[in-house]
Order: C-alpha cells, then structure tokens, then sequence
C-alpha cells in the first residue's frame, strides 16, 4: 500500500455517502498519495461539483485531480482513466446487484473486476478500519509461480492494511472435500488431504510470518468459507486474488472473487497475477 503514488476515486456524485472518497481520503491520508477523482457519465455535466471538490479536499492537504468521462461502459471508462493517470488503486463504491439482472447481464463491477490491471478495491460499508481485522484469501495447495506471486501480493496488501488501519493480519485457506480433490475419494482420504494441506500451510506461514492464532485452514468451497470467516472475524477488508477468467467460463463459473463480492460483508480489495496484468494493459492499449 504504501508504493501505491496515485488513486483513481470513482465518484458517484447523487450519492449521499461517498464511501470510495472516505476510503481513498484514509488511504491518501497516510500513503501521501494523489487522488484522481472520475465521473462515469455520459448524460450530465458534473463539472462545478468536481471542481468544488478538488477545492475542498486540496484545502485538507491533498493532492487532487478530477475529471468526467464516459467510454461506451463503465468498466472501459475506468480502466481508460486509470491507465492514462497511471493509478495503482482503483477505489468505488459497491452497490449490489439484482439477483435477475445479474444472472442475465454480467454487472459492472464483475467487468471492472476482471479487466482492470491494477488493484481494485470495492467499498461496502462504512465501517471504521481502525483496529480492524485484515482478511486475506490463499489457495496454499497451488505451487504455480504466478499463483506464489500473486499469494505474495496478496499478504504483502494484507499486511499493509493491518498497518495502515493498526489491525491485525488474519489468512483463510480453504482446502477440497476429498471428493472434489479426487477422482477416487478411497485413495485420498480426508485425513491425508488435510495433513498435507497443514504441511504446506506451515512452510506458507514460516514463509509469510503467519502465526498459528491468525490462520483458518477449513474445509469447504472457498466462496463459502471466505465469507463466512470474514463474518466471524468482523473483518473490515478481505483480501483476494483473481484469475480474471473471462468468455463463457466466466459467465458460467465466475471467479471467486465475482461471487463473494455481494455475500461478503466486508470491503474487498482484488488483486490479480503479474501475466494477466501483462495482459489487461496490452489489450486496452491496443
């Protein structure tokens, strides 16, 4: 958190809370970091509030930019924004979807998850930080090296926003049923799974510092437990990767991510591998 130099803030202005602007103010506030205020509108002119904002917030002490734009869609607008600005954290507001319109319609903040290179951060609630539990997801069992890298970024985040809100780092890894692990469960029992499961938790914790009293190893699907140990923890934010699958799988599955977003209580920061964000910058540049 503390590399991060400039934050793109997408800013609702009919909203009455602001709730990506408060998060972005706190980050800012200790990180020193130049906050790039965007409206997603194509229909009206948010100008005079943009710029009565920019006043109000360098008065505070901030650096601060603003503009209104509009890109075909949401996802295309912020993403053009945040790399022509060169943010290295997108910061907005949650807002949950129809159950309907989802199943039907990709929602927005699915496309800006899986399409935006840099980390994206979704305010859900207004629920003060300090002191707060940091949540961080691992799938520890994946040795791929992007997937290492991405488990690095993921504590690395954790960590700096258990010191940013002077809470505590907690991780979830959430292991397989050995029916899902196997394609004969008699060969894998539950038992075994789980040990060597832990084993590897251990080598993840001596690796990352984690202590015994802040890690959940649990059984189950991931977009159960994560939720489910956030709610238990009173986490604040939860920390999480994403493959960015795309095409029918994407629309199909969805990534983790995608799922929790609306059944976790917490705000959510989603982080992506280096290749895909190789990727993502490559396919809207061109």
């Amino acid at each position: 958190m503390q590399s991060i130099r400039s934050i793109l803030v997408v800013i609702d202005p009919g909203s009455p809370d602001h709730l990506a602007l408060k998060r972005a103010r706190l980050i800012a506030g200790v990180t020193q970091a130049h906050l790039h205020l965007l409206v997603c509108d194509p229909r009206h002119d948010h100008g005079p509030w943009l710029a009565e904002s920019r006043i109000n917030l360098q008065e505070q002490g901030f650096t601060v930019s603003a503009a209104q734009d509009w890109q075909d869609s949401l996802h295309r607008t912020v993403i053009k924004a945040q790399q022509a600005a060169g943010c290295g954290l997108v910061i907005k507001q949650h807002y949950p979807d129809n159950p309907l319109k989802k199943a039907l319609l990709t929602p927005d903040d699915w496309k800006l998850l899986r399409y935006c290179p840099s980390p994206v951060l979704m305010v859900k609630n207004d629920r003060p930080w300090a002191g707060a539990v940091m949540l961080a997801a691992v799938d520890v069992d994946n040795a791929e090296s992007q997937h290492q890298a991405l488990h690095e970024a993921i504590i690395d985040h954790g960590y700096g926003l258990a010191m940013l809100a002077r809470g505590d780092l907690h991780v979830i890894a959430a292991h397989p049923a050995p029916t899902l692990s196997a394609a004969d469960p008699a060969y894998q029992p539950g038992s075994a799974i789980e040990a060597r499961y832990r084993q590897q938790c251990r080598t993840f914790q001596q690796r990352f510092d984690i202590p015994d009293a802040r890690l959940h190893v649990t059984e189950g699907p991931a977009d159960v437990l994560i939720p489910h140990t956030a709610h238990q923890l009173q986490a604040a934010v939860t920390v999480i990767g994403t493959v960015a699958r795309t095409g029918m799988a994407g629309a199909l599955v969805g990534n983790t991510a995608e799922v929790v977003l609306d059944t976790l209580e917490s705000d959510v920061l989603v982080l992506k591998t280096e290749a895909i964000i190789e990727h993502l910058e490559a396919l809207f540049q061109g």
